[in-house]
């Protein structure tokens, strides 16, 4: 069945509240199955919340909508779903006990608007709300579904777990199962390039890419009638990408790069240190916002002017005057003084120019080299980035030392 999503509030619309609620129902109803087709949001406007809901059930079997059940003269949901659904407002004898019973626990006198809350649709099945005092409901009329509920994400999630998600799953008869696969070091056109012989021939399991911060990710979904036959179909799928963008897959569980890194790193008990410049210590911050970081991570330095490339690392001064800062033979050098002065197993290094100025027409702003030491074999890598800007730079510039690190323990 087709769902369309109907966030009511002003709020929303003035980018005071993040809709969050939109979010959370998709992923909800997608997994149980259901078509969602359209997010739609509305202030607390009657004729803008018609329009709303009369398109939306056009192509919708259900509507699902949050928000606009308080107690004020601008909730108005309930009105609006009575008038599409040819029915009346009544007292509920449920809610109002829970209405007066929730403020009598609370030792607080109810204002007399809260008695609004208390009415709802007379065909209407009654959603309690154990996290707030406005009830949701279900409402149909001529195959025609809508759910309320309401607008605080907290008693949003608790009312459809607990009474709008098995309402629903008496019209569900599929189920929908999908993977993230992550990857770095491909983009995202190379990517879809690569995998076209299998995007051009998809029905089911689909699959859909996405790029993000310089990596790209890609969704594999099947929808079947058994969650075991849609696992079955995602994992062929699975199969068949990674013969083809096996070399740059590091995820197949939609894990962020740097935990991956950080889990080889401790399964494998290899100790590691890093000595950056440019990053200004965020490879070490990263590494050691893991819990049982320890266990693996010696020292971080922060060596970004040259004297303390000479002093902590033991940099030459006739490598600083004659490569500059910025270079392979820096970014070696300080791995190797990174290693004798922890003697950790792995030793990571990373100069360049993070911008957003700084750079010239030879090392333009972008430019990074990073330095590696592991069973005593040593490389450097060169890295050009377009100067987007400085926080872009210095992140991409980590995901490239987590690549380093990922290469040299696999």
């Amino acid at each position: 069945m087709k769902v369309g999503i109907l966030n009511i509030g002003t709020e929303l619309l003035f980018g005071q509240v993040i809709n969050s609620n939109a979010a959370f129902l998709s992923k909800e109803l997608n997994n149980m199955g259901f078509d969602v087709m359209y997010h739609y949001i509305v202030g607390d406007n009657p004729d803008r919340m018609r329009i709303a809901i009369n398109m939306l059930f056009n192509d919708c079997d259900i509507v699902i909508t949050t928000g606009g059940l308080g107690p004020t003269q601008d909730d108005i949901t309930k009105e609006i779903a009575c008038e599409y659904m040819k029915d009346e407002l009544i007292v509920s004898d449920d809610a109002m006990n829970e209405l007066v019973g929730g403020y009598k626990k609370t030792g607080h006198k109810m204002p007399k608007n809260n008695l609004k809350q208390a009415y709802l649709p007379s065909r209407a099945v009654p959603f309690i709300n154990d996290a707030g005092t406005a009830p949701g409901f279900a409402l149909s009329n001529d195959d025609k579904y809508i759910i309320c509920l309401p607008g605080p994400p907290r008693e949003m999630t608790r009312m459809f777990k607990k009474s709008a998600k098995p309402y629903l799953e008496k019209f569900s008869n599929s189920v929908i199962y999908y993977k993230i696969i992550r990857t770095f070091g491909i983009g995202e056109s190379s990517m879809e390039m690569t995998l076209l012989p299998l995007i051009d021939n998809q029905t089911d399991p689909t699959i859909a890419t996405y790029a993000k911060e310089g990596e790209c990710s890609l969704r594999i979904t099947s929808k079947r009638k058994t969650l075991c036959e849609a696992k079955d179909a995602v994992d062929n799928m699975i199969s068949e990408v990674n013969n083809l963008i096996g070399e740059y897959i590091y995820s197949f569980d939609n894990e962020n790069f740097e935990k991956v890194v950080f889990d080889k790193l401790v399964e494998n008990n290899i100790s590691i240190s890093s000595a950056e410049s440019c990053t200004g210590g965020l490879f070490a911050k990263t590494i050691t916002d893991f819990s049982g970081s320890s266990k693996i991570f010696d020292r971080g330095l922060v060596t970004y002017s040259n004297e303390a490339k000479v002093t902590e690392l033991g940099v030459r001064l006739e490598t600083l005057e004659k490569y500059g800062a910025v270079s392979e033979e820096t970014a070696i050098e300080m791995a190797e003084g990174l290693f004798k002065a922890s003697g950790s197993e792995l030793c990571i290094s990373v100069t360049g120019i993070a911008g957003p100025d700084g750079g010239t027409p030879e090392k333009p702003v972008g430019l990074v080299y990073i330095g590696c030491i592991y069973k005593g074999e040593t490389k450097v890598i060169k890295i050009q980035m377009r100067n987007i800007n400085r926080n872009w730079n210095r992140n991409y510039t980590l995901l490239n030392m987590m690549k380093v690190v990922y290469d040299c323990i696999n």
